[in-house]
């Protein structure tokens, strides 16, 4: 894997000509869902004149939280990832439920799943002491993914800034927008491509279970009753994870048994081995249209890199509140 000590003019370069170098050819439309106009009230300058330390505040805060537990960068990126497929990255999967509100974190896929809510609300209170009403919820989110994912060797991206907080949450879409562990290649295809990704982008995106766990409650399927698995693996995670046919539910196995808390491309040349650990993951190297990515992906680190940073730059503009649209909440986890 392509260490990030390669010069950042070198990889801003080789951004710029994403399109060229990947054989992804929707990469350089983020702007196919996001229009210009909406494109050009998000920009990375965006807090320089009114919050000029936000920035690396929060750089130092993730970076020393996720090297103290690394499963923490998985978790961040996943927050991220999970608010904007919910209506956009508008941080309504921080809302938490009340009496009278039901906000995304108890929706089936989020529930006793989503971790990292206390590192946010830290950087939160730090930034509102620091520049008061300024740093919304939202971007917030998108650049502890992005230091998250540096922390862990993985590659950097520019994140364009300006979003502002719902008011609003979405339980049920929160149930059925995010793509389900157990879900075929055609589904998982689908899933993506309602949020505006190609299949390429979606085999990219994928990449973030480079790092991270799931519990055994979305493996045990997989383990005992599917083929496309090695049987050795299948035998450490039902003996030694433990996964048993009944029971443990919540134990614990990394998506990438050989790098689990370095952000690299072991995760593809894990599938090569069918060692995916849920079945949505090993479906993208399993006979069908995404085999030739996973391929690719496996024998180029950087190439993974590349593709991963444009995937989640297009995921970070997918339709975020700006202008006078929200709030800036003063609590990430409650309206003001």
């Amino acid at each position: 894997m392509a260490s990030v000590t390669h010069s950042m003019v070198t990889f801003f370069v080789l951004i710029c000509f994403i399109g060229i170098v990947s054989s992804s050819s929707v990469i350089p439309s983020a702007t196919t869902f996001v229009s210009s106009n909406l494109q050009n009230q998000l920009s990375n300058i965006f807090y320089n004149a009114k919050c000029p330390q936000a920035l690396p505040i929060i750089k130092a805060y993730i970076t020393t939280a996720v090297l103290n537990d690394r499963r923490l960068g998985a978790s961040l990126l996943r927050l991220h990832f999970h608010d904007c497929f919910v209506q956009g990255c508008d941080a309504s999967v921080l809302l938490k439920d009340t009496p009278t509100f039901k906000g995304e974190q108890n929706a089936l896929p989020n529930a006793n799943s989503l971790r990292g809510f206390d590192i946010i609300d830290r950087v939160k209170a730090i930034l509102e002491t620091t520049c008061p009403n300024v740093f919304s919820c939202a971007d917030i989110l998108a650049v502890a993914a992005r230091d998250s994912v540096v922390a862990l060797g993985g590659p950097t991206w520019i994140v364009s800034l300006g979003r502002r907080d719902s008011t609003t949450a979405d339980f049920k879409a929160a149930n059925s927008d995010l793509p389900s562990p157990f879900l075929d290649l055609a589904a998982l295809i689908s899933a993506f491509k309602k949020k505006g990704f190609s299949a390429d982008e979606m085999v990219a995106l994928s990449g973030a279970h480079t790092i991270g766990k799931a519990r055994c409650f979305l493996f045990r399927n997989r383990i005992y009753n599917e083929s496309n698995i090695e049987p050795n693996y299948a035998k450490t995670l039902q003996q030694f994870v433990p996964c048993p046919k009944s029971g443990g539910d919540n134990n614990l196995a990394p998506f990438d048994i050989t790098t689990s808390t370095f952000f690299d491309n072991a995760y593809y040349k894990n599938l090569l081995n069918k060692k995916g650990l849920v079945h949505s993951d090993q479906q993208l190297y399993n006979g069908g249209s995404t085999d030739y990515k996973v391929v690719a992906y496996a024998n180029n680190p950087l190439l993974f890199r590349l593709d991963f940073a444009s995937a989640m730059i297009k995921m970070g503009n997918l339709s975020p509140l700006t202008g006078n649209k929200g709030q800036i909440r003063k609590y990430c986890s409650r309206v003001n």
